[in-house]
């Protein structure tokens, strides 16, 4: 039974490998960079700025490696204990993006009232930095630290357009990267529709802001019910293997497949669930 295992495994690697050979290189590097480019822009959202991608997956490792280690002395089962080592790795992204979220949906709600402060500044004639800079100390409390780094960046040295761009990857956000597109395109062009600008940019960010609050309240049940229905099996079977006879039959190849096939179908069942209860998120389009 071993050594059919193994056959297997050696085929399924073979059968891997052959297929990432059907893929230049180049689209590899791609991928990579793509997955690196969307972790650093979670650690701008969650408001890490020092946290490098390095310092997520040392993390990682660190925690799979001292996970595995915990479940195996307290069952011995060696295939538990490398699922919950991967559930182990797993969990600084996880914690990296529900942090990314949950500060999303705060600023969101927060964005309306710093407009309206960038409208009263400007129609009591400030410039476009005056009012920017101005927003570190009355504009929304959550919101002050980046526009008072905005303000040290201003008067450091950088251009408008700069600091604009610090600014803007300070927040990593959809609606900083349309105010400050807007703002931008204002300081090139002038004009006069600023304040009516702003103030329909206002009013669209709280209907959409009351919108999502009322979806996202209908819909956390099903987030709620799938992580739930997914962490349930995984801590009986912790609790069931802490007796030696029901561990040890998770160390035979039988018991290996068996746990093998609950990751799968736990992850597949878990991403469906995901994204029928998960709202779609706004893509950062104009982004520097």
């Amino acid at each position: 039974m071993m050594l059919g295992l193994l056959y297997g495994l050696m085929l399924g690697a073979g059968v891997y490998l052959v297929y990432m050979s059907c893929w230049p290189e180049e689209s590899k590097q791609k991928t990579a960079r793509r997955r690196q480019t969307r972790l650093r822009q979670q650690l701008a959202q969650a408001g890490l700025d020092r946290v490098t991608v390095t310092h997520v997956n040392v993390a990682s490792v660190v925690l799979g490696l001292v996970a595995a280690l915990i479940v195996l002395a307290f069952t011995g089962a060696l295939p538990v204990a490398a699922c919950f080592g991967v559930f182990a790795a797993l969990l600084p992204r996880t914690l990296i993006g529900w942090q990314a979220q949950r500060r999303h949906q705060v600023m969101r709600g927060l964005w309306p009232d710093a407009v309206d402060h960038l409208r009263s500044a400007t129609r009591a004639g400030l410039s476009l930095p005056e009012a920017l800079i101005q927003l570190a100390t009355h504009g929304p409390q959550e919101l002050q630290p980046a526009f008072a780094e905005f303000a040290r960046d201003y008067r450091s040295g950088y251009s408008f357009n700069e600091a604009l761009a610090r600014l803007q990857h300070r927040f990593a956000d959809p609606i900083a990267d349309r105010l400050c597109a807007a703002l931008r395109l204002t300081r090139e062009v002038g004009g006069t529709e600023l304040g009516r600008l702003l103030a329909t940019l206002a009013r669209f960010l709280r209907d959409d802001a009351r919108t999502r609050h009322e979806l996202a309240a209908r819909q956390s049940w099903t987030v709620n019910g799938a992580r739930l229905a997914v962490s349930a099996p995984w801590i009986v079977l912790f609790l069931v293997c802490l007796q030696p006879a029901a561990a040890a039959s998770y160390q035979s190849a039988q018991g290996a497949l068996v746990v093998a096939a609950g990751v799968i179908v736990c992850v597949v069942c878990y991403r469906i669930m995901i994204r029928i209860g998960t709202l779609p998120e706004e893509e950062r389009v104009l982004q520097q």
